[in-house]
């Protein structure tokens, strides 16, 4: 297993080193051009790319399959279709393939075991952040699924894989995700049978996939699957019914669990842990 230790703020945030990277491609692309290089002035930018193979390298299909997914208008450049064979994609470009948002570069898929005090974002100037933990996992411009707040803990997906992402936006039929909550005082048991139930706030209905007592534990502590990304509904829901938050831990996110990766530490999904996500 691949794991980088986090905790200290060490390492560039992910995306800093692939900008000195693409820094330096765009150095080497403007260099000066010897006057008899006539291969290099008919091949065009040295950073374009033709949409099919950039398709392709999507890992959405092959670039034979792309070109027939261009032809019948499932692409599209800049918000504009694209039917064009031969297109070239230029850097900045924002091409999505059926809706969706692709990218050229490696699919990357981080499974973090988040500390408490990192905040969940990709800004800086933010102090420490979860980026600053999986710095070094990918080269890959991974973001984080959802959010866990500063003072709360447990797992945490990244990828650039937008299809994938958008597997976790739907509060219906996303992926669910499984939290180990601590209140400040025991749950009233009227009271959990009614968020069990769905209750509304100001007009809008708020449901939950199971709540429970922690076997062994107080009734402070509550197990809660909810599909949804962030942790803000959950605190909704017990400032509701008039309970503050302890802790919060994300133990589980659909079939995947913090087994052998301890707090703050990081690692790659398998390809069976990928597939499982993907059928979800």
């Amino acid at each position: 297993m691949n794991r980088q230790q986090g905790g200290k703020g060490k390492g560039k945030p992910a995306g800093r080193g692939n900008g000195s990277k693409r820094f330096k491609k765009d150095v080497r692309g403007n260099a000066p051009i010897k006057k008899n290089t006539s291969a290099s002035k008919k091949s065009g930018s040295l950073d374009e790319i033709r949409l099919n193979k950039y398709v392709a390298n999507a890992g959405m299909c092959s670039r034979r399959e792309a070109d027939v997914h261009i032809a019948t208008g499932l692409v599209s450049v800049n918000g504009k279709i694209i039917t064009e064979m031969g297109f070239k994609v230029k850097p900045g470009d924002e091409v999505r393939y059926d809706g969706a948002r692709i990218s050229p570069e490696k699919k990357a898929y981080v499974l973090l075991n988040k500390p408490k005090g990192f905040a969940t974002t990709t800004s800086e100037g933010k102090g420490r952040t979860v980026m600053d933990l999986v710095a070094n996992a990918s080269n890959s411009r991974i973001k984080p699924i959802g959010r866990l707040g500063r003072n709360s803990k447990g797992l945490l997906l990244f990828t650039n894989d937008d299809i994938v992402a958008a597997k976790f936006t739907n509060s219906k039929n996303g992926v669910a995700r499984l939290f180990h909550i601590e209140l400040d005082k025991n749950l009233k048991l009227e009271d959990l049978k009614k968020i069990q139930g769905g209750f509304k706030v100001e007009g809008k209905l708020i449901e939950v996939e199971e709540i429970s007592y922690i076997d062994g534990a107080s009734k402070k502590e509550i197990g809660l699957k909810i599909k949804n990304t962030g942790n803000t509904i959950i605190r909704t829901i017990f400032e509701y019914f008039k309970y503050d938050i302890v802790s919060l831990d994300c133990v589980a996110i659909g079939h995947l669990t913090k087994k052998d990766i301890p707090r703050g530490h990081w690692k790659h999904l398998t390809e069976q842990e990928l597939n499982t996500l993907k059928m979800l």
